[in-house]
């Protein structure tokens, strides 16, 4: 459990990374470590704040066809951007909106690759 919660923090940091280098409207400044603990303090504000938002915003994101998630992410990125001073996003409307779907699509291909190696040793762990 703490190895996948230490994978998923890595790709997060990947993704933010991927985003930053992407973006010109996203900075991270401090280095590897500030790319950790920013994929913490998303992490926790994702679990908490964006959990209350996904339930208050349902029936918007229902109607929109999922849409509005992108919104909610982008708002999600914003707070993070205002709990930590290694994180600086310029505009809410473009990039952030464009930060979250780059970090979504990073993560997802990430998780996709990771995700098939680690099923791969597990299964021929189980072969062997």
């Amino acid at each position: 459990m703490i190895v996948t919660l230490f994978i998923r923090l890595l790709i997060t940091g990947a993704s933010f990374a991927v985003a930053a280098a992407v973006l010109s409207g996203m900075e991270v400044s401090g280095g590897l470590s500030a790319y950790l603990w920013i994929s913490v303090v998303f992490g926790l504000v994702n679990a908490i704040i964006g959990t209350v938002l996904r339930v208050l915003t349902f029936p918007l994101t229902l109607l929109t066809l999922g849409l509005f998630a992108i919104i909610v992410n982008a708002a999600l990125l914003e707070i993070t951007d205002a709990v930590t001073s290694h994180l600086t996003i310029d505009e809410f409307l473009w990039t952030a909106v464009w930060a979250a779907i780059t970090i979504s699509i990073v993560s997802v291909v990430l998780e996709g690759i990771i995700g098939h190696s680690r099923n791969g040793r597990h299964q021929a762990a189980r072969q062997a």
